[in-house]
């Protein structure tokens, strides 16, 4: 077990300094507190910690700032916590994760056959250019369901672009007040497209293009663009700050286009 998992004590120094190193020289203790579940008498108490081994300087002010030996500190605990990630993500999850995938050809059980995501579906294969590569768990026909397990190597996969298309809520015109050819233009050529409120639903039938999500379109686009399949999202003005703001917690990129007429 690395250091800073081995005890709360210092997983909470770990946190702490990530961050004094993230609002130095100005740190708020409560709100660092609050973050981590702890009282800011302990924050303060930990901090005259990491100020008496050389981690961290102060001016006496309430305004800290890591030094050099805090700097190396952190990466080198940052880094064990990257390799011990790695270490579970590929040698003990991928052995007990059992991977449902559709069978290209027959299978039978115990073969190693390699995985490659398509048009947000899995597939299992006989290809021999694939990196990701595991052990099936049962029989298969093509076409059918099967499992894989004993993964190895990544599975190639490029994240779906998300284009945000905003029209006006009816107080200020609604669908008759959207730019229909832009409309157009933009879900030309997305297979999946969906819509936020009356106003973008009507929108998009006046383009005759009726949407393939109209209920929980947010999320959809979402789990879209994680198994690589880009997709639109016409919504209604009121609802983009909520789309964006998830987006972003998201880490998922996207564009923004106003189809506003006046």
């Amino acid at each position: 077990m690395i250091n800073v998992l081995k005890s709360k004590r210092e997983s909470s120094r770990f946190q702490i300094l990530v961050e004094i190193a993230a609002h130095q020289p100005n740190l708020r203790q409560k709100e660092v507190a609050d973050r981590l579940d702890l009282t800011p008498q302990a924050i303060s108490e930990y901090i005259k910690e990491l100020v008496a081994e050389g981690l961290v300087t102060t001016d006496g002010r309430m305004r800290y700032r890591i030094t050099k030996e805090g700097v190396e500190w952190l990466l080198e605990s940052a880094a064990e916590l990257k390799q011990y990630a790695r270490a579970v993500m590929e040698d003990i999850i991928s052995h007990v994760s059992v991977w449902s995938a559709l069978a290209e050809s027959d299978l039978i059980k115990g073969e190693k056959v390699s995985l490659e995501m398509r048009d947000g579906l899995l597939y299992a294969n006989k290809k021999d250019d694939i990196e990701a590569k595991g052990i099936t768990i049962s029989d298969a026909s093509a076409g059918e369901d099967i499992g894989v397990s004993d993964l190895k190597g990544l599975i190639s996969l490029e994240e779906g672009r998300i284009i945000v298309c905003k029209v006006p809520r009816i107080q200020i015109g609604g669908s008759r007040n959207v730019d229909l050819d832009l409309l157009r233009e933009r879900v030309s050529g997305y297979e999946m497209v969906g819509s936020l409120g009356i106003e973008a639903l009507v929108a998009l039938r006046k383009i005759k293009r009726e949407p393939d999500v109209i209920f929980g379109a947010k999320q959809a686009v979402i789990e879209a663009a994680y198994h690589g399949i880009s997709s639109v999202v016409v919504s209604v003005d009121e609802q983009i700050p909520g789309i964006l703001e998830r987006l972003e917690s998201e880490g998922l990129k996207y564009e923004l286009f106003d189809l506003t007429l006046t």
